[in-house]
C-alpha cells in the first residue's frame, strides 16, 4: 500500500499497478526525502512547479502536489502503468497533467516558456536502463526554473555524475536504494 505521508491529501491511499512494471517509492524513503527536502534544502513547495519523470504511480509528485505544489507533470511511458496513474491524478483534481510518452521523446520536445520552468524534478527511472544520465542532460537544456532541485532515485551502488551546469547537493542510502540531489553546481557540496 502507498500512500501520501503529509499536507492537504495525507492518508490517501494510492493504488500501484500491479506485478513488477512498477517500483513505487516506500513510504519511508519518500518520508525521509522530503523531510530533507523541506529541513535542509529548504525547498518551498507551496506553488513549485514539478516534473515527475518515469512517474509510475505517480507516488513523488503527488506527495508534493499534496504539499502546496501548484501544478505536477507526470510523465510515463507504460499505457497500463499510466491507466492507474491517471486514476491517482484524479482523485487531486485541478494541477496535474498526465503525458504519455517516452521520458526522451517528452524532454526533446517543446520547451517550457522561461517562466513555467520546473522548480522540481523527480527522475526514478527503472534500474539499470542507463536513463539517469541522459534524462540529465536533457533537464539542463531549457527544462529547470532557476535553483531548482532535480531528485533522483537509484540503486546504492550506481554513482551519479551530474552534467556541466548541476552539482550534487546531498545524497542518502536506504538500504539498496539511494536519493541523490542535484542541482545548481555553484551551490553545491
Amino acid at each position: 500500500m502507498v500512500r501520501i505521508i503529509s499536507g492537504s491529501a495525507r492518508g490517501r491511499t494510492l493504488k500501484v499497478p500491479e506485478g513488477q512494471v512498477v517500483r513505487p517509492t516506500a513510504d519511508r524513503v519518500r518520508e525521509a526525502l522530503f523531510n530533507v527536502l523541506v529541513h535542509r534544502h529548504h525547498i518551498p513547495f507551496g506553488g513549485a512547479r514539478v516534473l515527475d519523470l518515469f512517474a509510475g504511480a505517480g507516488s513523488l509528485g503527488l506527495e508534493a502536489k499534496s504539499r502546496g505544489a501548484a501544478l505536477a507533470w507526470f510523465v510515463e511511458q507504460d499505457a497500463t502503468v499510466a491507466k492507474v496513474l491517471a486514476g491517482n491524478l484524479a482523485t487531486f483534481g485541478e494541477g496535474t497533467r498526465l503525458i504519455l510518452q517516452p521520458v526522451a521523446r517528452f524532454l526533446a520536445g517543446p520547451k517550457p516558456a522561461e517562466g513555467a520552468r520546473f522548480d522540481l524534478v523527480f527522475l526514478d527511472p527503472p534500474y539499470r536502463i542507463g536513463a539517469v544520465a541522459p534524462t540529465l542532460l536533457a533537464l539542463v537544456d531549457g527544462w529547470l526554473a532557476p535553483g531548482a532541485r532535480v531528485v533522483i532515485e537509484h540503486p546504492a551502488d550506481e554513482a551519479i555524475v551530474p552534467p556541466g551546469g548541476l552539482g550534487i547537493h546531498d545524497q542518502r542510502i536506504y538500504g539498496g536504494t539511494a536519493v541523490t540531489v542535484v542541482g545548481d553546481a555553484e551551490e553545491a557540496l
